[in-house]
């Protein structure tokens, strides 16, 4: 019996050699798999506007960062006051950046009394609606203060007493005194 089980054994061991080296010898079967690389992500779209050399729509590579927007505008332009925006901040697709300027300063005694005779207007200037060019026309208020009304109105709501146009930066007492009697919050002119 120790004879059978030895020819047994002989016979399934060489069985499974001759598996063995047929399954490594054949020629795989099926087709192989292709990994494809990775997909590219799509880049960014912003518009850049405000104090930079150059505003308009750039394409950016996706993980821009506000600074590298506004370096694709040219740069900020001499006036800008980049410490109001989070330059580090990843932008996003569709993303408005808005690059403000520097606020003007009161102008100093010796420039007041160079400046020109104004006239004043026929009607008074209601700044709860006035356009750019309405708040323009007043004495002492440029694009740059015209335009931080405009913002501060559409952030906070209307004024309602014509003093409140003090919290707008860049106007003090002195440009207050300036237009106070030209100005209006609407309504009667004691406004």
């Amino acid at each position: 019996m120790k004879y059978f089980w030895g020819i047994a054994f002989a016979v399934v061991c060489t069985l499974l050699g001759v598996g063995l080296i047929f399954l490594v010898s054949s020629q795989p079967r099926g087709t192989p798999v292709q990994l494809s690389p990775p997909p590219t992500a799509s880049p960014v779209t912003v518009h850049v506007t405000g104090a930079v050399n150059e505003p308009g729509v750039y394409r950016l590579p996706p993980g821009s960062r506000v600074e590298e927007a506004i370096l694709a505008a040219g740069g900020a332009v001499p006036e800008a006051d980049l410490s109001l925006i989070n330059l580090a901040m990843l932008v996003e697709d569709g993303m408005q950046i808005w690059v403000p300027a520097l606020i003007e300063e009161e102008p100093r005694v010796e420039e007041q009394e160079r400046s020109p005779t104004y006239e004043a207007p026929e009607v008074l200037i209601n700044i709860n609606t006035a356009s750019q060019n309405e708040l323009e026309s007043l004495p002492r208020i440029g694009p740059v203060i015209a335009a931080e009304i405009i913002r501060y109105r559409q952030a906070n709501g209307p004024f309602h007493r014509k003093e409140d146009i003090q919290e707008v930066k860049g106007i003090g007492p002195v440009t207050f005194e300036k237009i106070s009697e030209l100005i209006t919050v609407g309504g009667s002119p004691m406004e």
